[in-house]
């Protein structure tokens, strides 16, 4: 057994501080049972805890570590920004060589704005789509995670079809009713809302490869078709690539996909870590955004200098080395290959879905494609499933309903370690 000793002594400690002990829910390991691991430092493919206790990463930070934790490109960028303060609060020119270098690399983005988080950049998109159409309600699919913002705190009610109802106390019902709901991966549900809500839409706002509840792929023509209906009805599309943006490929799932949307979110990794997102789109949308429009968006620490240094060593590594996305993806197919073999013999329901470095293990044996058939899984099993692992020293997402993320840190001696440690734990479960 592993001495968690230290960690759960400073779980119970800042249980007394923070709310619930962690500063995201997911961190709490809820979903999951036992403590959660508090991490003192990362390199390359491996997490260590504050006990000492070694882990291989399968989480990168949720996304952003392509390269792995501590890459020599990023940190030195990060040491020669620092020498120069680490925040202006003014224009920087590394903040003029982002914005052109993501232009250059994301189909749908013309111009772009900085700012600090995912939840930032989506809350900022759906203003300025509201603000270019002068139409109030959005669409948003069951199940995809848009960040905290009060717009996207909505659950579907009692048909599949509905106006949203809050998810949380604190979102009001006013708010909650230009939120419609549709499932993932179904056009005829958007076409039906589309219908009902006639010249009311302003966008469709979706995560085009789902990792917040658990790796969902596009069926075929699903996006196109959505790209086709926002066309048609004039409806801004929004694809929140936080995650699979500069991941699944150099211009993200869009070009991976072919399917260019109006507005694009991202996040994460173009700060190689740090805190950042950013949103932009065609020219003619983001030129409403102020000083230059009306639509109106600030924040002190948009563009800081640090986050700017690290995500423009990270984007012009990937973008110098297209050789990655290859790598990952075999990283990924190589995984899912395996554990499907491992698992298959076994006999336990299961469906893995993967595309290049993102993978969920659901335990279901229905085929996820939308959140309702997400649901079908034994969130016990998998609970037990991530503590075996955990024991093993492999660390999983603390959630049946999230992804995995693979970074070109795992070497095939990693994979070996993983594939060893996933044998045992389905043996275990068996």
């Amino acid at each position: 057994m592993r001495d968690i000793s230290r960690s759960k002594s400073l779980f119970e400690k800042a249980k007394h501080f923070i709310p619930g002990g962690v500063n995201s829910p997911v961190r709490a390991f809820r979903a999951v049972g036992g403590n959660p691991i508090f991490i003192k430092k990362a390199k390359g493919p491996w997490l260590y805890d504050e006990d000492g206790n070694q882990y291989v990463d399968l989480i990168n930070s949720w996304g952003p570590m392509v390269l792995g934790h501590a890459h020599p490109v990023v940190e030195e960028a990060v040491r020669e920004a620092l020498q120069s303060s680490p925040s202006f609060g003014a224009p920087t020119a590394r903040e003029v060589e982002m914005a052109e270098l993501i232009c250059t690399m994301v189909p749908s983005i013309e111009k772009v704005r900085m700012v600090n988080s995912g939840t930032e950049a989506t809350m900022s998109a759906v203003r300025v789509a509201r603000g270019f159409t002068g139409r109030d309600k959005i669409i948003k699919m069951e199940g995809c995670y848009h960040g905290h913002g009060d717009s996207f705190l909505i659950a579907a009610g009692s048909g599949a079809l509905t106006f949203g109802t809050p998810d949380s106390p604190g979102v009001t019902k006013g708010t909650a009713q230009d939120t419609l709901i549709a499932p993932f991966n179904n056009l005829q549900a958007i076409q039906q809302l589309i219908d009902q809500n006639s010249n009311q839409i302003a966008a469709i706002i979706l995560e085009p490869v789902v990792g917040n509840m658990g790796c969902v792929l596009p069926m075929p023509e699903y996006l196109q078709g959505l790209r086709d209906l926002c066309t048609k009805h004039n409806i801004v599309l929004i694809f929140d690539e936080v995650m699979t943006g500069f991941r699944l490929a150099s211009g993200g799932a869009q070009q991976l996909y072919g399917v260019t949307p109006d507005m694009t979110t991202l996040g994460k990794i173009i700060g190689g870590g740090l805190p950042v997102g950013a949103y932009g789109g065609r020219k003619d949308i983001m030129d409403f955004v102020s000083p230059q429009g009306p639509v109106y968006q600030a924040g002190t620490l948009a563009g800081n200098p640090m986050a700017m240094a690290a995500g423009l060593a990270m984007l012009k590594h990937l973008r110098a080395n297209p050789e990655v996305y290859d790598h990952l993806d075999g990283i990924g197919s190589a995984l899912a290959d395996e554990m499907n073999k491992q698992i298959s013999s076994i006999g336990l329901p299961y469906t893995i879905n993967q595309v290049g470095s993102m993978l969920t293990l659901f335990f279901t044996d229905q085929r996820v494609i939308d959140f309702d058939t997400a649901k079908t899984s034994d969130t016990g099993l998998f609970g037990k499933y991530f503590q075996c692992m955990l024991e093993q020293g492999i660390y999983l997402p603390p959630s049946q309903y999230e992804a995995m993320f693979f970074s070109t840190a795992i070497t095939d001696e990693v994979m070996e370690l993983i594939l060893k440690a996933n044998h045992r734990a389905l043996q275990a479960l068996a």
